[in-house]
């Protein structure tokens, strides 16, 4: 008799646990982001020079200063250093060079809902106000407890 009423206590509950939310706002107080930080790793060509090469710069006279440096300047500076260098015969290799991304993963949200502050971890910053669901139950005490 037991199994019987099990399943049906079960459905009841649920049913009035559907029954008894309702959905309000509450008032967002803060979201801060939560982050991941990643690191990737990537492989750069590096020349060192063998020999000191820029005195071509100090030759430059006048109008010929200006275009050679108008031209440094719109060369991008990883191109131009290793132009340089293979012209003088450096020693080239390549390099591991490793960077960090943080990239925001959840917000952690304080809110106030009916005068008492909560605290959620969202995937999403909610804005100025959230939504939430109300839920009423009844507090069942055991019988041998009444």
């Amino acid at each position: 008799m037991l199994a019987c009423a099990c399943p049906a206590y079960a459905q009841s509950t649920a049913q009035a646990s559907a029954q008894n939310s309702r959905m309000e706002y509450a008032q967002v107080l803060r979201a801060e982001p939560v982050y991941q930080t990643l690191r990737a790793t990537s492989m750069v060509e590096r020349c060192e020079a063998t020999t000191p090469v820029l005195p071509e710069q100090e030759e430059r006279r006048g109008l010929a200063r200006v275009v050679g440096a108008v031209k440094d300047v719109l060369r991008s500076d990883g191109d131009a250093v290793q132009e340089v260098d293979r012209s003088a015969g450096g020693d080239c290799r390549m390099v591991p060079i490793e960077r960090e991304f943080r990239r925001p993963i959840a917000f952690d949200v304080d809110y106030v809902h009916k005068g008492v502050k909560y605290r959620s971890r969202l995937p999403y910053d909610p804005g100025n106000r959230l939504r939430v669901r109300v839920t009423v139950t009844p507090m069942v005490t055991p019988a041998d407890a009444r």
